[in-house]
């Protein structure tokens, strides 16, 4: 549990370290006296066979973690998988991969020569999952990328780290409804994603969600300097399930929208 413990602290570091308004956010919450508890972290890659779901998936297996829901995202040709630690307070791991065989022969080729790029040690260590982008890519390769997958070019400019940490509402004990949360990001300019609603998924399904939107990072690309869309924060309503036991999976319909909280970004004001 100490090794899971450290390497979830590295996550976070890495994540707020290149993601500052994210530690405001929780910043806000601590100040409201909340203890903030992750429902869960989510995490992008390609399906190259190197660094597919798969082999990601194995750095939390290896920390104790088991392999549950698996998810198909046919829009956006994607294939995802959530896993679990037997102790709740740890946060699920959701991770997907572009199905790269169904974009068309062009993007193809374009994902295949960043993957050439990967170095064979790579994944060696489980420290690679936040390690940044491992290959060089241009800026017009993002945009060109971003016509077809906001995924793929995300991808693309970032590699390998967090892509969103998820606050649980659940433990929470100022805000009893994700309305309430929403409401208190708005009264602190924090930018919702709004696509499929402020809110996506409901009771019914047992799970309610929402998300800010992406804050912009500078990222150096082999053509110069852009100020692209990076990561973003998640909010976690989970409901009972007719067993009594609280839902731990994820709703396609709702992660769907989601996504798209990378779609454009937004500037930090505090």
């Amino acid at each position: 549990m100490h090794n899971l413990a450290s390497f979830l602290d590295s996550l976070w570091l890495e994540y707020t370290g290149t993601n500052p308004p994210v530690q405001h956010i929780f910043d806000l919450f601590s100040s409201k006296g909340e203890k903030v508890i992750n429902d869960h972290i989510a995490f992008r890659t390609f399906d190259h066979p190197s660094i597919n779901l798969d082999v990601l998936g194995k750095v939390f297996t290896d920390l104790g973690y088991e392999a549950k829901g698996a998810y198909r995202f046919e829009a956006k040709k994607l294939y995802a998988k959530h896993f679990e630690h037997p102790d709740p307070l740890m946060p699920l791991v959701f991770i997907s991969h572009l199905l790269t065989s169904e974009f068309p022969m062009e993007i193809q080729q374009i994902i295949n020569g960043l993957t050439a790029q990967i170095p064979a040690e790579l994944t060696s260590k489980p420290s690679f999952i936040y390690s940044g982008r491992p290959w060089q890519v241009s800026f017009k390769t993002y945009e060109k990328l971003k016509e077809v997958s906001e995924y793929a070019a995300w991808m693309a400019a970032f590699g390998f780290r967090p892509n969103h940490f998820t606050i649980s509402i659940n433990h929470l004990k100022h805000f009893d409804n994700i309305a309430d949360v929403n409401t208190f990001l708005r009264q602190n300019q924090v930018e919702l994603n709004t696509a499929g609603g402020e809110t996506k998924g409901s009771e019914a399904v047992m799970l309610e969600q929402s998300s800010t939107i992406a804050y912009n990072n500078e990222v150096v690309f082999t053509d110069g300097k852009y100020n692209i869309p990076a990561c973003y924060y998640e909010f976690a309503k989970r409901y009972t399930k007719p067993d009594g036991l609280l839902f731990r999976g994820f709703v396609e319909g709702s992660a769907d929208k989601i996504f798209e909280s990378t779609n454009k970004g937004q500037n930090f004001n505090r």
